[in-house]
């Protein structure tokens, strides 16, 4: 049905367009006409767009509606009341209409089946009759609106107006629904564990012991252990990524020929698309033993999972945000600048530290906002590299965790939205967007109060 609907929409939207595009070419001297014909043409395709639209955003889950509440009315009572026994039942509906049903259905399974089936028949014959009259009639009044004084170019460029509004408005209410989801599920959290033990708690330790004289048999959330994690493999990854970075970029935007600039740029960037697990392996099959055997010879005790190697890595993955944002923001810098400040006698390193950096600071300060917000989000990296232990420590040598990885552990398999366990994930999960947000708010501060304005 879908697929025969959309094809008569497609099928109306360009017999639409046909018509009003030569109805325009024939009214008059196209010189006199207000809009050009490709407008006429595409207002007319509007108008057949929108009825059609309408009648499938509205017709199909209303009617979905009305066949699901009929054919379940046909069953037991006491299914009906029960949302549980309701959803398994039209599960079993469908499937006997589809036949995917799997043994033999009840006669009362077989008569909501055929109750579903001709419901939804008719139902689908209606949205396809009644979306493509509406199309039809879209089409007829909008060719007799057409005219030299037409203005349908303002009438296209209004509805690509209020498309373009929707569009920012889905996003935005996406934005706040996310946001609330995680807000309300965060409250039903702080309704069973205090939020001062949450925040502030040291020891962190969400799942069910076996004996009650263990740690986590009542559960342990204090997240400090996670926070000093996450600021620890973060510090580690921009305390490498960074230096490397903006070295790179300076000396890609001031130093290289283009030739070399052509092919080294491409290269770095492809760090960027290396997919995070690959990194992670990389970490604990290479690095992270690399660093252990060193560590021995050294006479250090160093884990097999350790924040040194999750957050070399990670470091090693942020390079392109840093380097590529860093090398498009110095070579935004006007070439004027240089111009005056090799005309005073600088030298081109003293025009790249006094004059074109200072210029820069702004995008480059984005550029590390950008990687550090990468790192704090990222998860299959820490997983493979750092471990799961919610250990409380500030040495890189041992084993730690982070937000996102607790969120990713806590939520693994089957989970009852009913628990402190679970309900910690959205906890975790507003923390780090706080966070991020707080980050972001930083940066644009510092960002507007250094920031320069060239001509």
């Amino acid at each position: 049905m879908y697929g025969i609907y959309f094809a008569g929409l497609i099928l109306l939207i360009v017999l639409g367009y046909i018509r009003g595009r030569n109805r325009a070419m024939k009214s008059a001297d196209t010189r006199d006409n207000h809009s050009r014909p490709i407008y006429h043409g595409a207002f007319v395709a509007i108008a057949a767009l929108v009825p059609l639209i309408a009648v499938f955003v509205i017709g199909v889950p209303v009617s979905r509606h009305i066949v699901e509440t009929q054919a379940i009315e046909t069953l037991d009572p006491s299914i009906v009341n029960d949302d549980l026994r309701r959803g398994a039942a039209l599960r079993d509906i469908r499937a006997v209409v589809s036949g995917n049903y799997r043994g033999v259905a009840s006669p009362e399974l077989v008569r909501a089946a055929d109750a579903y089936q001709t419901l939804d028949n008719l139902a689908n014959s209606l949205i396809l009759g009644s979306g493509f009259v509406l199309g039809l009639l879209g089409i007829s009044v909008a060719l007799q609106k057409i005219s030299a004084s037409f203005r349908a170019r303002n009438m296209v460029e209004r509805f690509v107006q209020i498309i373009l509004f929707f569009c920012a408005v889905i996003a935005i209410l996406t934005t706040i629904g996310i946001v609330f989801s995680v807000l309300f599920e965060t409250f039903r959290f702080f309704q069973r564990v205090p939020v001062l033990d949450f925040l502030f708690g040291l020891q962190w330790s969400p799942q069910t012991a076996i004996r009650a004289d263990q740690v986590g048999s009542s559960g342990a959330f204090g997240i400090v252990p996670l926070v000093t994690g996450t600021f620890l493999i973060t510090f580690i990854a921009i305390l490498i990524a960074g230096p490397i970075g903006l070295f790179s970029a300076i000396y890609l935007a001031e130093y290289a020929t283009p030739r070399f600039r052509a092919v080294a740029k491409p290269i770095l960037e492809i760090l960027a698309g290396i997919p995070t697990v690959v990194l992670g392996f990389f970490a604990a099959l290479s690095l992270a033993p690399l660093i252990r055997e060193l560590g021995e010879g050294a006479g250090l005790d160093v884990a097999s999972e350790s924040a040194l190697a999750a957050g070399m890595v990670m470091g090693m993955m942020i390079i392109p945000f840093i380097s590529s944002l860093s090398d498009d923001v110095i070579n935004a810098v006007p070439q004027s600048l240089r111009d005056g400040s090799y005309a005073l006698g600088a030298t081109r390193s003293e025009t790249v530290k006094k004059v074109v950096l200072p210029a820069a600071f702004a995008g480059i300060v984005s550029a590390f906002m950008l990687a550090i917000s990468r790192a704090v989000g990222e998860t299959m990296i820490v997983v493979m590299a750092a471990g799961l232990a919610g250990n409380l420590t500030f040495n890189p040598l041992e084993a730690v965790t982070t937000f996102t990885v607790q969120i990713k552990t806590i939520l693994v398999g089957d989970q009852e939205f009913d628990s402190a366990k679970t309900l910690a994930a959205f906890a975790l999960g507003f923390v780090l967007f706080f966070f991020t947000l707080a980050l972001n708010v930083f940066a644009m501060q510092l960002i507007k109060r250094y920031r320069e304005q060239y001509d």
